[in-house]
């Protein structure tokens, strides 16, 4: 009986010893695979959260202020549309007040 007791105790010294190296190898894998992404990314030339950020704010506020500009021009390209038109109806009828009478 004691001798299957020493054996089950070394077996679990053993078992122990093994699930520490275990945990000790995929604390190294984590720290592999994480220089090797670092590595990867770097080579990638990606751009930060934050520079990325600041320019989606910079283009937004570009694009509000296209709008506003092209409504800006079709208004005044309305008002000298209309501006167009009455011009052309006082030439109009200036040509027909100097225009002499024919019996």
């Amino acid at each position: 009986m004691q001798t299957d007791n020493r054996f089950l105790d070394d077996l679990a010294k053993v078992a122990s010893g093994a699930l520490g190296s275990v945990s000790g190898v995929k604390h190294e894998v984590e720290i592999r695979i994480q220089q090797q992404l670092e590595r990867l990314l770097a080579r990638m030339n990606l751009v930060p959260r934050e520079e990325f950020d600041a320019m989606k704010a910079v283009a937004q506020a570009a694009r509000e202020a296209q709008i506003k500009l092209e409504a800006r021009v079709a208004a005044l390209e309305a008002r000298l549309a209309a501006g167009d038109a009455a011009t052309a109806e006082r030439i109009a009828a200036a040509a027909q007040d100097s225009a002499p009478e024919q019996p």
